[in-house]
């Protein structure tokens, strides 16, 4: 019996639209991608759904393929409930067959409690709406459904002291907060890490980054800073980053040492001694 399909999501109609569309006119990914102004990777990305056109990308393959508009104004049915900055990223993270994520300063936001996420959320802005926060959150604790799968994907989680010690939303708060670091760790759902002061600088103190590998596309690299973030998939790009993470990791302290830690503090947290 022929196994059913699933849906296709409105970003993968979108993607096969621009494949055929590119058939018709008898253009390469490579020929249309210097129409584009972009690489042949990103024109990849966006014929399978796991990226979308930026406006002025659009307006080029509408130029370049005769299209009249029609890729420009789809984007409109595309709109993301993340950032702009984070909306491709966003969509990427369910297809990682291995993430690698690192918090410089705060919990990486797959990892995130609601209360942590909505204490984050809260301090963004100085003015903010109740409502606008709670959709936030969901939002992202949405995106970490991805991790109730026991094995894939692999996570790994490195994270600086300085997230460990800073006190967001108060010591109960950091106290769940941390105690779900080390749950997972403990239950082998992630690898963990952590980068103590006493090593002073490190390959990755610069900025927090995510990598991201798939089974059928080249990896990524996602870095953020703020009202900004950048996804990278040029493969010198990306393999530098992956370098700087595998330095980070050298000097981190072990995975049982790390889970210990992580739980040390949060009973410190626990305690009220912080």
């Amino acid at each position: 019996m022929e196994k059913e399909r699933e849906p296709r999501t409105p970003r993968e109609k979108y993607g096969e639209e621009l494949r055929i569309r590119r058939v018709a006119a008898n253009m390469t990914q490579e020929a249309l991608s210097e129409r584009v102004v972009c690489s042949p990777t990103l024109i990849s990305h966006f014929e399978a759904g796991r990226r979308t056109p930026k406006p002025d990308d659009a307006q080029r393959i509408d130029q370049a393929l005769g299209t009249d508009g029609f890729f420009v104004r789809w984007l409109v049915d595309l709109e993301s409930k993340y950032a702009d900055h984070f909306a491709n990223a966003a969509v990427l993270e369910p297809l990682a067959t291995e993430i690698r994520l690192y918090g410089l300063s705060l919990i990486p936001g797959l990892l995130q409690t609601d209360d942590y996420a909505r204490a984050v959320l809260r301090t963004a802005s100085p003015n903010y709406r109740a409502e606008d926060i709670d959709r936030r959150v969901v939002n992202r604790i949405e995106r970490a459904r991805i991790l109730d799968k026991p094995l894939k994907p692999v996570v790994w989680t490195l994270l600086d002291e300085a997230v460990l010690r800073r006190q967001i939303g108060g010591p109960q708060v950091m106290a769940e907060q941390l105690h779900k670091i080390a749950d997972m760790a403990e239950a082998g759902r992630i690898r963990l890490h952590v980068l103590p002061f006493a090593i002073g600088s490190h390959a990755l103190v610069e900025s927090m980054v995510t990598l991201m590998s798939f089974t059928d596309a080249a990896p990524v690299a996602y870095v953020e800073g703020l009202r900004t973030g950048h996804l990278m998939d040029d493969p010198a790009v990306v393999s530098s980053c992956r370098s700087a993470y595998d330095l980070a990791v050298g000097d981190a302290v072990s995975h049982q040492e790390s889970l210990a830690l992580v739980r040390a503090t949060a009973e410190e947290f626990d305690h009220g001694q912080r």
